[in-house]
C-alpha cells in the first residue's frame, strides 16, 4: 500500500518494496472527508482489516484480477487547509464515519500520505500559468518518486460556483475557475483526470483543448452517491410503466463542510443543476417541483433526503411515492472514488483518451454521455470493461 505497508501490522500482509508500476491518487482537496475516508479504507483493505464494500471494480463483472490492486495505489495531493489527513481521520472516527480500530492499525501509513500532501492553488497569490506550472510539477515529481506507471488526479474539493457561459473561457488567465487550473495542471503532468465535483472545467474549452492535446482520458463529473442515484434508478418505472410523473419534489439535509459550503446558493445552483438534469433526461420533459438544498450542523458527516413524488395512473388517479434517504455522504463517496481511480488507469493503459462517457454509471451529470438510467448505465459500464480487458 501507499508507500510501503506497515511491516509491524499483527496481520502485515505482503510487506515487499511496491515501488514501481503501481497507480498514483492524487487528490484535490486532499485533506477532506472524502479523500480521507478513500485513503483510510485503501489502507484497511489493504491490510485485510474490512472489506471491500461499495467498491463496484471488486464485483466479478468488471473483472477486478485485471484493475491496479487497491495495495498497489499511491496517494498524495493539494490541500489549501492547514490541516492533517489523521486529524481529519480522528473528526471522522468522532463521527463515526471511520472505525477507530481501522484508523490505529494504519496511522503509520497514513502519516506516509500525509507527507505527500502539497500547499494547492489560492486565487491571487500567483498568476494562473505559473500555478499550473508548479501544480503540475508536483504531480510529476510525486510519479517520479514513486516510479508509477501512471497517476490520476481526482477532484473531491468543495463545490464551486457555476460559469455561467462555458463557452466564453478559452483562455488561461486570471477569470479562469479554480477547479480548471488543477485540470490543467492534471494534464501537463500527463496524467487522467476525474472530477468528482460538480465542476465545469471538463466543459470548458480551454481544458478540453488541453485535454486533447495531451491525449489523455477524463471522467466527470459530480458524483452520484445518494439521492440521485435513487432516482435514476426508480425514474425509470414511471416511463416504462406509462404512469404520467407530474411532480418531484426533493429536500436535501446535510451538514459538515458540503453542508457550509452549499450554503453558498452559488455553490448550491452548481448542485442542484447536476441533481435535476437526470430526471429530466431520464422521462422525456421537466419535472415540475422544488428541490432544496439546506445546511443542518447537527448533521455533521451524514445527510438526509426526503423525496415526494405526485404520479397519475390509469383513469387519472392521483398517486404519491414517497422516501427517505439517509447515508454518510463520504462512506458513500469514498469507494466510488477508489473505483474510478481503477477505471480511469486502465482506461489510460489501453490509451484510451478524452471523455470516458462509459463511466457515466459514476456520474450525475455525465461528460460525453446523455444516457441517466442506472441500469443501462451499468450495462454499458460492464460492456466497456469487458472491451478493456480482452
Amino acid at each position: 500500500m501507499q508507500n510501503t505497508p506497515n511491516p509491524d501490522h499483527e496481520r502485515g500482509t505482503d510487506v515487499r518494496d511496491r515501488r514501481g508500476g503501481g497507480t498514483g491518487v492524487w487528490f484535490v482537496g486532499a485533506g477532506g472527508s472524502v479523500a480521507t475516508t478513500a485513503v483510510v479504507g485503501a489502507l484497511g483493505v489493504s491490510h485485510g482489516l474490512v472489506p471491500t464494500t461499495g467498491l463496484v471494480t471488486e464485483l466479478p463483472e468488471l473483472a477486478p484480477d485485471g484493475l491496479v490492486g487497491i495495495a498497489d495505489l499511491f496517494f498524495g495531493g493539494h490541500e489549501l487547509g492547514s490541516g492533517s489527513m489523521a486529524k481529519k481521520a480522528e473528526a471522522l472516527v468522532s463521527a463515526g464515519v471511520l472505525p477507530a480500530g481501522v484508523l490505529g492499525a494504519v496511522a503509520a501509513d497514513l502519516a506516509t500520505v500525509d507527507a505527500e500532501v502539497r500547499p494547492g492553488y489560492v486565487v491571487g497569490e500567483e498568476p494562473v500559468a505559473v500555478a499550473v506550472e508548479r501544480l503540475a510539477g508536483d504531480i510529476t515529481a510525486f510519479a517520479h518518486k514513486h516510479q508509477l506507471d501512471r497517476v490520476v488526479v481526482v477532484d473531491v474539493a468543495s463545490t464551486q460556483p457555476p460559469v455561467d457561459d462555458p463557452d466564453a473561457v478559452t483562455a488561461v488567465d486570471d477569470a479562469l475557475p479554480v477547479t480548471a487550473v488543477y485540470a490543467l495542471a492534471a494534464f501537463r503532468a500527463g496524467a487522467p483526470y476525474v472530477s468528482f465535483t460538480p465542476s465545469p472545467c471538463l466543459r470548458l474549452p480551454v481544458v478540453v483543448d488541453a485535454a486533447a492535446r495531451s491525449g489523455l482520458p477524463y471522467a466527470g463529473c459530480d458524483g452520484k452517491t445518494g439521492e440521485t442515484l435513487v432516482k435514476s434508478a426508480l425514474a425509470p418505472m414511471f416511463a416504462t410503466r406509462a404512469l404520467a410523473l407530474q411532480s418531484w419534489t426533493s429536500v436535501n439535509l446535510l451538514g459538515g463542510g458540503d453542508g457550509a459550503t452549499l450554503a453558498d446558493p452559488e455553490a448550491a445552483r452548481s448542485k442542484t443543476a447536476t441533481k435535476r438534469s437526470g430526471l429530466d433526461a431520464i422521462v422525456g420533459h421537466a419535472v415540475p417541483g422544488p428541490m432544496h438544498i439546506d445546511q443542518v450542523e447537527d448533521l455533521g458527516e451524514w445527510k438526509t433526503a426526503w423525496d415526494h413524488v405526485r404520479f397519475d395512473g390509469f383513469l387519472g388517479a392521483r398517486m404519491t411515492l414517497q422516501f427517505t434517504w439517509q447515508g454518510c455522504d463520504s462512506a458513500l463517496a469514498a469507494p466510488l472514488v477508489l473505483d474510478l481511480v481503477r477505471l480511469v488507469s486502465a482506461a489510460h493503459a489501453a490509451g484510451r483518451s478524452g471523455p470516458l462517457p462509459e463511466l457515466a454509471f459514476f456520474f450525475k451529470d455525465p461528460v460525453g454521455a446523455s444516457e441517466h438510467r442506472l441500469a443501462e448505465q451499468w450495462h454499458t459500464l460492464v460492456a466497456w470493461r469487458r472491451e478493456l480487458a480482452a
